[in-house]
């Protein structure tokens, strides 16, 4: 994604339906998926997924016609305790197998600012696939001041509930409700990427 990830979707010149959306790839170092939930009331617990990839399709003159792919292996979980890994990871709730993916394919992009968008598509967790809306933020957009080549950064949160991936085990004492909160760059792809 380049320049204003959601700005001028209603303010584009006449040429913008012409133009065609630029490859970006994510920057896996600085790209991460933070989740959290309520523990019986008493604290609220942490988990992250991160050095996950993905690819982003961005049409800076029409940014509805963008697009975002990513994906990441389940047990890239990390949760701080390996107890508590090992249960996520157990038939309670996963029953991870060291192949299983999470996947989010966007299907539509409605531009709600000069520099928002709520972001709509498919994700794919425990073998089930349910429709997902991520609130994004462009966070900057410009040439990297070390790699010299177009970069971007964004946020995006969204709720999710447990249960409709079939991982709501002690719901409703354990809270359904998680929420996501992510934070990613993206890095334009040239010819000289390989």
């Amino acid at each position: 994604m380049k320049q204003t990830l959601f700005a001028a979707a209603l303010v584009a010149l006449p040429l913008a339906a012409h133009a065609e959306p630029e490859a970006y790839t994510l920057d896996s170092s600085h790209s991460q998926v933070l989740f959290s939930y309520n523990h019986l009331g008493y604290s609220t617990t942490w988990g992250m997924f991160s050095g996950f990839e993905g690819d982003i399709q961005f049409d800076q003159d029409n940014p509805a016609n963008s697009s975002v792919t990513v994906s990441f292996p389940v047990r890239s979980m990390f949760t701080g305790w390996e107890g508590r890994f090992e249960h996520f990871m157990s038939a309670d709730f996963f029953g991870a197998d060291e192949d299983e993916m999470v996947t989010f394919t966007s299907t539509s992009i409605d531009v709600t600012g000069d520099t928002t968008a709520n972001i709509i598509g498919d994700l794919t967790l425990n073998g089930i696939t349910k429709p997902v809306t991520l609130a994004a933020t462009l966070n900057q957009a410009g040439d990297h001041p070390m790699e010299g080549k177009p970069w971007a950064g964004f946020n995006a949160t969204a709720t999710l509930m447990r249960s409709d991936f079939e991982v709501g085990m002690f719901a409703p004492f354990v809270s359904d409700e998680v929420e996501i909160q992510i934070s990613l760059e993206a890095m334009k792809v040239t010819g000289t990427d390989s």
